[in-house]
């Protein structure tokens, strides 16, 4: 039988949820003061938007609870985000590809993400966990 969660875990998560929330509505609509230091204005708001509002709860629901578990369980994530190519280094590599204007750059930056790769995954092989710098 599944035993509910405790109340201090659910009130942590609850508070990372609600976090991981409000910085999706920074990065969708805010081009700038996305800690409201000063009253909101119009300039502060992006032009044209590159998403919308509608996935990000759900995806962070899905990302809390995702978290849980593999901390509950002791796995080791970041392997299995490299494996299907989703992970950080993968993501830099994309947008290196994708922004011309980088140029020697963006091939600088990419063959540092490609040997970070490599490395992560012999370590993963020799000790069967992520590399400290990734799980910690």
């Amino acid at each position: 039988m599944i035993q509910p969660l405790a109340p201090e875990l659910l009130q942590k998560m609850h508070a990372w949820w609600r976090a991981a929330n409000y910085l999706s509505v920074g990065q969708i609509y805010l081009m700038g003061n996305p800690l409201l230091k000063q009253p909101l204005q119009i300039k502060h708001v992006k032009p044209r938007l590159l998403g919308h509002w509608g996935t990000s709860p759900g995806l962070n629901f899905v990302y809390v609870h995702l978290n849980r578990i593999i901390r509950e369980h002791d796995l080791a994530p970041f392997d299995m985000t490299v494996i299907n190519d989703i992970d950080p280094f993968h993501l830099v590599m994309d947008v290196m590809d994708r922004v011309p204007v980088l140029g020697a750059r963006a091939v600088e930056v990419t063959g540092l993400m490609r040997e970070k790769l490599a490395e992560h995954r012999a370590y993963i092989r020799l000790h069967g966990d992520d590399m400290p710098e990734i799980r910690d």
